[in-house]
C-alpha cells in the first residue's frame, strides 16, 4: 500500500471516529434515557416490523444475555412489546410500541434537521457522491454483522 493511501486510511477511520462519538452524543441528547444500544435495537426492531432477539443478537454480533437486558429495559420502557409469531407460537417476536414508533419518530425529525444543517452549504453534487460512497462503503461490509457502538 502507498504511503498516500495510508494516510486516506488513516485519515478515513480518524473521521469515522469522530462521526462515531458524535452520534453516540446526540443520540445522548436525543433520548437521554435511552442508551445508543437500546436505542439501535428499537430501531431494527422497528425498520424489520418485529424481530426475534436471537436475530438481533446475530445481527449485531452480542451475547444473548446483554440482548436480553436490552429487550427488558425496552419493554420496561414501554417502547417494546413481545408477541407470539404468527407461523410459530412458541416464538416470541419484538414489535415496536406506539410509545416506540413515536420515539423513532420524533428523534428521526431532529436527526435529520441536524444534519440538513450540517450539510446546507454542501453542492447537490457533492451530497450525491458522498452518499453514493457510504452506500459503496457500507455494501462492503454487508455480509458481515456489526456490533453497535457502546
Amino acid at each position: 500500500m502507498s504511503a498516500a493511501r495510508d494516510e486516506s486510511v488513516d485519515t478515513i477511520e480518524r473521521e469515522l471516529t469522530a462521526f462515531a462519538r458524535r452520534a453516540r452524543a446526540a443520540a445522548a441528547r436525543l433520548h437521554p434515557e435511552l442508551p445508543l444500544v437500546s436505542y439501535t435495537l428499537l430501531a431494527h426492531i422497528d425498520g424489520r416490523q418485529g424481530c426475534r432477539a436471537t436475530d438481533l443478537a446475530a445481527h449485531y454480533m452480542l451475547d444473548k444475555s446483554t440482548v436480553s437486558r436490552q429487550v427488558s429495559a425496552l419493554e420496561k420502557l414501554g417502547l417494546v412489546e413481545r408477541r407470539p409469531d404468527t407461523d410459530d407460537h412458541r416464538v416470541q417476536v419484538l414489535h415496536p410500541t406506539a410509545a416506540g414508533t413515536e420515539l423513532l419518530s420524533s428523534t428521526h425529525a431532529s436527526r435529520r434537521a441536524a444534519y440538513q444543517e450540517r450539510l446546507a452549504d454542501w453542492p447537490t453534487e457533492d451530497l450525491t457522491r458522498f452518499a453514493a460512497y457510504l452506500l459503496r462503503y457500507n455494501a462492503a461490509g454487508a455480509d458481515t454483522p456489526v456490533a453497535p457502538a457502546h
